[in-house]
């Protein structure tokens, strides 16, 4: 079962690196939140994460810094899908 980023909490910045908190939901409407490690311990685990705009849907990947933080890519090319969800 795939796993939606659906809101994203930014601390100090608006770029991929400020975000230190998400939440998500899976596709039968269970939902929590998480801070950013959490998640990128999750996908580096294998789980599969995905940033919806309601017509195209994107992955979520890993971006190997210091420290990790999260950010779609379409077609292996690093995308802004993630930064374009609600914040709280």
């Amino acid at each position: 079962m795939d796993t939606y980023i659906v809101a994203v909490h930014m601390v100090g910045g608006t770029q991929h690196e400020h975000i230190s908190q998400v939440i998500w939901a899976y596709s039968n409407f269970k939902s929590g939140r998480c801070s950013t490690a959490d998640m990128v311990g999750a996908i580096n685990r294998g789980a599969v994460v995905k940033v919806s705009d309601g017509s195209k849907v994107v992955r979520v990947g890993v971006v190997s810094a210091n420290p990790p933080h999260l950010r779609t890519y379409a077609d292996d090319v690093y995308t802004d899908n993630l930064l374009q969800v609600t914040r709280y």
